[in-house]
């Protein structure tokens, strides 16, 4: 009957973490334009599903997302694929993405019910992670392909967009705050409905 259980909750963990990868396939093509650098959703995501899956389903959703890019489906920005995205500057953000997610869902720990300050902290962290990651691997990238300004691409492609994320990321950790409460509730009232039924299966 555990076994049962445990299998049904497995699809759900898959569901959710298919829900993410849906999500950041998505945020992939939706951009608003603003100035001075479009709006794109993708960092957002990432935070949200650490702060909502918890560390080890979000690490993982992340990861299916860039393992899908890297053996050739479309999902990376302007519709790139394929293993040589990896000398792209901006690749960076995406491996950055898993340990994001990961920090966020690590710092928010097990207690859904956790105050509101611990998911803006586990935000602003994760956040910052993926900015850690992504910058040194665009300048890596960027001084491999021997361009020049350095400074002024860090600051168009990657300083100029911290701002529109920090917000974002302060966002997500609200939603999440209200949210993920409610969607604990319910996963403790599917295991009692799941271990009523065997109960009765078993009388």
């Amino acid at each position: 009957m555990k076994k049962r259980r445990s299998i049904k909750f497995a699809a759900v963990d898959i569901a959710e973490c298919a829900i993410f990868v849906s999500l950041m396939v998505v945020g992939t093509y939706v951009a608003i334009p603003f100035w001075p650098v479009p709006l794109t959703f993708q960092t957002v995501i990432c935070i949200f599903s650490g702060l909502t899956l918890g560390w080890k389903k979000s690490a993982v959703s992340m990861a299916v997302y860039m393992v899908m890019g890297l053996i050739g489906i479309p999902v990376f920005s302007g519709g790139g694929a394929g293993f040589a995205y990896v000398l792209k500057p901006t690749f960076g953000y995406i491996i950055g993405f898993i340990a994001a997610a990961a920090v966020a869902g690590l710092i928010r720990g097990k207690n859904a019910g956790a105050p509101l300050k611990r998911y803006l902290v586990a935000a602003v962290a994760a956040f910052l992670v993926n900015y850690a990651v992504g910058i040194p691997y665009f300048s890596l990238m960027w001084k491999i392909d021997g361009n020049a300004d350095l400074g002024a691409y860090i600051l168009s492609y990657n300083v100029l967009y911290m701002p529109k994320d920090f917000a974002l990321a302060i966002v997500a950790a609200m939603l999440a705050w209200k949210i993920v409460p409610l969607i604990s509730r319910r996963r403790a009232k599917l295991g009692r409905r799941l271990q009523k039924a065997d109960g009765s299966r078993t009388d």
